[in-house]
């Protein structure tokens, strides 16, 4: 019934959502339903500890597969999505770089991810030769040096890979967030075709969103920041253009699915699921995937943190529209801890496991799990903390184990969101009619009930599950039906994919999330300055 209602109306948008682990195409009708969708997970590479890497060959044909096969899907279910897609967004996993060759289109190395630690030397070096040290770009950029940001894997390929040297030497070098490295090669990269039979090229752009997480860009302007290029000398011809989330980029080149329909839309992960969760000045998104991700937007006019987060852009849509800004507060192992105890000790063989396992037990029999695997981000920024798991007693088993991991991310939740408070103050954060902070969740994670819970209870205050937790996908759909004509500004925020939400209340006494917290401090407190026991 439905297939037919929207194959009537015949309008979709549709969202690549190129995540850590797994690429997504889902497609949606008018209403911003998902009436098809594709995943695919690709591999992982650890060349060594602390590195970690993506091919981005790899990636790009995992999301051609996913566009052709959620097509094959939607047209099955009776949806003509063929005539009707009227426009793409995309949502990428950020910071993760990309470096490739302009001639030949192809990578001259894998792509460096996010929370790789290998640039480490490269942070202490920077820190120690710049006047400002750790903070020395944030008043223009809004990020400290760390590995995390793309501009120190840029510096790391151009002085440790002889092809990206020779390239960037011989103007042959394109560099790129994964954003980028889609749309470009989506548009006709070296050379293709449009739908005309016309020659094209690839589109070289990124959006605001992802652009403010390279370290690069100046935050108020908007531009790549020419002093902050010449310190770094990193040279302004490998970088793409900055646009806005919401605008017609390119279309689509013949040899994919799909090809013709306007790519609109643009968003790193983060970005698209605080559109897709509709948050507005004061109001803040947690997203949970392989890291765990809080935004609070703060309107439009960025806000310096001076308790370990981030400035960063919320979105901009369209040209002309206002920015919107946001403090962000980073964890880059949340989901990935699952992960953990699946592929690498076997504690449970699927993610959705780990709800069944760590429901066995009442509590977390007094471990605490530490996930620094790579370090720590907010609000800590301690690249030499390292994994732990203390209390440990005979009396401990895999269900208390595994209930420390999925507290360890709430807890880790828990500090980005106490150093927002003190950042945002009371004026800075919207409450509910019941004088409530109320914390809206999204990701793969958000499904788990007890770990919706656990946050809850560690909080204080109630968590807001939406139906659809794919929010980064939607919010991707937005900018690009936005764009498109296919939804206004008013229609979205009035709540177009408004649904049941499920609330979590605390049930934790005051006094109890106290020592909880507390204990938690001493266990993060240990996890410092281990970086060199792997030596």
């Amino acid at each position: 019934m439905a297939g037919k209602g929207a194959e009537a109306e015949g309008v979709y948008v549709a969202s690549i959502d190129q995540g850590t682990t797994s690429t997504r195409f889902i497609i949606y009708d008018r209403h911003a339903k998902p009436v098809a969708s594709h995943q695919l997970e690709f591999k992982q590479h650890y060349p060594e500890a602390g590195c970690v890497e993506h091919d981005p060959m790899e990636i790009m044909e995992s999301v051609k597969t996913c566009m052709a096969k959620a097509l094959d899907k939607a047209t099955a279910d009776g949806h003509n999505v063929d005539a009707g897609l009227k426009a793409i967004g995309i949502t990428n996993q950020r910071e993760t770089t990309v470096m490739w060759s302009k001639s030949t289109g192809l990578p001259l190395y894998n792509a460096i991810v996010w929370m790789d630690a290998r640039t480490s030397p490269i942070c202490r070096r920077l820190e120690s030769e710049l006047s400002g040290g750790r903070t020395h770009f944030v008043e223009t950029c809004g990020l400290p040096i760390s590995t995390y940001f793309s501009a120190l894997k840029v510096l790391w390929l151009i002085e440790n890979v002889d092809a990206v040297k020779n390239a960037v030497r011989a103007g042959d070098a394109l560099f790129g967030t994964i954003d980028t490295w889609l749309i470009w090669n989506l548009t006709g990269g070296t050379g293709g075709k449009d739908r005309d039979g016309n020659q094209v090229f690839g589109q070289h752009v990124t959006d605001c969103s992802n652009a403010s997480r390279t370290m690069l860009m100046n935050l108020k302007a908007l531009d790549w920041d020419k002093p902050t290029l010449e310190t770094l000398g990193i040279p302004s011809e490998i970088l793409p253009k900055i646009i806005s989330n919401s605008e017609r980029i390119g279309v689509v080149a013949t040899g994919f699915p799909f090809a013709g329909v306007p790519i609109a839309g643009c968003l790193g992960d983060q970005h698209a699921a605080m559109l897709g969760q509709l948050c507005q000045k004061g109001e803040a998104k947690s997203t949970y995937g392989t890291g765990a991700f809080i935004l609070l937007n703060t309107g439009e006019e960025p806000t310096q943190s001076s308790h370990g987060l981030l400035s960063t852009i919320a979105y901009k849509l369209g040209p002309s529209a206002p920015t919107n800004y946001a403090l962000e507060g980073s964890i880059a192992i949340a989901g990935a801890a699952v992960q953990w105890l699946r592929d690498s000790l076997g504690i449970i063989s699927t993610a959705a496991e780990i709800e069944k396992l760590a429901e066995t037990v009442q509590d977390s029999g007094g471990i605490y799990f530490v996930p620094a695997f790579n370090g720590l981000f907010a609000p800590w920024w301690r690249d030499d903390a390292r994994g732990i798991c203390i209390g440990i007693t005979r009396f401990t088993n895999k269900g208390h184990i595994a209930r420390a991991v999925l507290e360890s991310m709430c807890f880790q939740v828990n500090d980005v969101l106490s150093s927002m408070h003190k950042d945002a103050g009371e004026a800075g954060e919207v409450k509910s009619a019941e004088g409530e902070f109320l914390l809206r969740v999204d990701g793969g994670a958000a499904i788990n009930n007890l770990l919706m819970q656990i946050q809850a209870d560690l909080l204080g205050s109630p968590v807001v599950r939406p139906a659809d937790i794919e929010t980064t996908a939607l919010g991707a759909a937005y900018a690009a039906g936005l764009a498109a004509g296919v939804w206004t500004k008013e229609q979205i925020f009035a709540g177009l994919h408004k649904e049941n939400t499920t609330v979590f209340r605390p049930q934790l006494d005051e006094t109890r999330r106290k020592k909880r917290a507390d204990s938690w401090y001493k266990a993060v407190s240990r996890s410092f300055d281990l970086a060199d026991l792997s030596l």
